[in-house]
């Protein structure tokens, strides 16, 4: 690595070091130099978003030639986080101090995640840490891509589930009352329909128990978090997540393009294959795929192939395997992997996007027919009424 200056500061006092032993560092008078006190922080430092744009702005300066420790003074000047900014500057000093710039993000686990600080190791140990960077930096803003058309596809329903259930609860418990008194003086103690009927009394009822029911959601609410957090719970719904009509089938598209674009820029950035798939299987983010990775990782480790145990576990479809089988036997496995990423990816967007027309009508259609069947409710006795005035 190339000599680099380093900034004096006002505070510490510039220990000489031998010459060819790496750049000046600056320790505080009478000892070595301490590690920075970090701040107490919740979570992480940045988010998704915010780690992709700095390994995009970082590869591309280590790209352009400029030293990494270099490169990262330059990012954490810009930094507007001061979390972050922290956790950039502890990076730096850890060069500074003679150590590699994996180690200072193993310093910094909440921060960096296995996939990100093994593929910058690798790209150490073969010096092409610049390519690596490039290559890293590609897979998070496509995971990234990916996983936003997911989420996108599951918001949506779950809005206009929120919007038309918030306007059932005001009808009902505001709007329903109002009429019923109106009917009883109209009326004059003849009997209501019999959809009205049942419409007025499921308003009583809420209105009389709201906070009963308010606390039975809430405590709903809860035993599904516990549940979710079991590993029951977490059995049961990842493989609902994979199993499901229509929804599984984008799920499943998702893991595939996941698992085979993890694994692929892990081997094309040097990653030993036993621990590119323990990686892979702790970022799969689906317990099943989890623990198919899991077989592939023990068959492979004895001496066999990668695509015969995955094909044995069942979850990915078959040409999927036979991809992979092709690409062992030409040695272009990471090639093909990427491939298989690309060709899920697509089919990915074109099932968002379907699921997304069909979702669309389907709960306009539901709230419509919620709402019309109370305001159909609230008409029929104004009907009687009329018939009895006509005649």
């Amino acid at each position: 690595m190339a000599k680099l200056a380093v900034r004096p500061s006002a505070a510490p006092v510039a220990a000489p070091r031998p010459a060819g032993r790496g750049p000046t560092i600056s320790v505080p008078a009478g000892g070595p130099a301490a590690p920075r006190r970090r701040g107490f922080s919740f979570g992480r430092a940045v988010n998704e978003k915010g780690l992709t744009v700095f390994t995009r702005q970082l590869a591309t300066l280590v790209k352009a030639g400029m030293p990494i420790m270099r490169g990262l003074e330059v990012l954490s000047r810009q930094e507007k986080r001061k979390a972050f900014r922290q956790v950039i500057e502890d990076c730096a000093d850890t060069i500074r101090s003679g150590g590699n710039f994996s180690d200072g993000l193993g310093a910094n686990p909440k921060t960096f995640d296995r996939l990100y600080i093994n593929m910058v190791k690798a790209g150490e140990a073969g010096g092409v840490l610049d390519t690596v960077l490039e290559r890293l930096s590609v897979f998070m803003e496509k995971a990234m891509k990916i996983r936003g058309k997911v989420t996108s596809a599951m918001v949506y329903p779950a809005i206009i589930s929120f919007v038309a259930g918030g306007i059932m609860i005001v009808l009902m418990v505001f709007v329903v009352p109002k009429f019923q008194e109106v009917f009883f003086t109209m009326l004059k103690g003849k009997p209501l329909p019999w959809l009205t009927s049942v419409v007025v009394a499921i308003a009583n009822a809420m209105r009389e128990n709201l906070l009963m029911v308010i606390g039975g959601l809430a405590a709903a609410g809860f035993l599904g978090w516990l549940f979710k957090r079991s590993t029951f719970g977490t059995n049961v719904l990842h493989w609902m997540l994979l199993k499901v009509p229509v929804i599984g089938d984008l799920f499943l598209k998702a893991s595939i393009a996941r698992f085979t674009r993890t694994l692929g820029t892990l081997l094309a950035s040097g990653v030993p294959i036993l621990q590119a798939l323990i990686i892979t299987r702790d970022t799969s983010g689906n317990v099943h795929v989890a623990n198919a990775i899991n077989v592939v990782h023990d068959r492979v480790k004895e001496g066999d192939s990668v695509a015969k145990p995955l094909e044995s576990t069942r979850i990915f479809p078959g040409m999927v395997t036979s991809m992979i089988e092709v690409g062992e036997e030409t040695g272009a496995l990471p090639d093909m992997l990427a491939r298989i990423a690309d060709t899920y990816d697509e089919e990915v967007d074109n099932a968002v996007a379907a699921l997304t027309s069909i979702i669309e009508p389907v709960m306009i259609v539901l709230m419509a027919v919620g709402v019309g069947v109370i305001v159909i409710a609230m008409f029929l006795p104004m009907v009687e009424l009329i018939k009895s005035l006509s005649a």
